[in-house]
C-alpha cells in the first residue's frame, strides 16, 4: 500500500526540484521518489550477490571489523 510523507523544501530547492521534474516530464513528487530510490540502489545497498563476495573475502571483513574496532577505541583521526 502507498505512504504519504511530507516534505519541507526551501524556495530555492523547490524550484530546483520543478526544473528538474518538469525537464523528465514528472512531477515532483514522482521526481523525487524515483532520484531517492536510484540514489539509494546505487549508493547505499549491494546485492545479495555483491555482499556474499564481500563476507567470503576474509582479509577484509577482518581490516573491516578492526576499523570499526579502532573507531570505537578512539584510534583514528580525521585528515582534511
Amino acid at each position: 500500500m502507498p505512504k504519504t510523507i511530507t516534505l519541507r523544501l526551501d524556495d530555492k530547492k523547490y524550484k530546483l526540484f520543478k526544473i528538474a521534474a518538469e525537464s523528465e516530464s514528472r512531477t515532483i513528487s514522482n521526481f523525487i521518489e524515483h532520484t531517492a530510490y536510484l540514489f539509494m540502489l546505487s549508493e547505499n545497498y549491494v546485492s545479495d550477490f555483491e555482499m556474499k563476495d564481500i563476507l567470503s573475502d576474509k582479509k577484509l571483513v577482518s581490516g573491516l571489523k578492526k576499523g570499526i574496532s579502532d573507531i570505537k577505541s578512539g584510534r583514528y583521526r580525521i585528515v582534511d
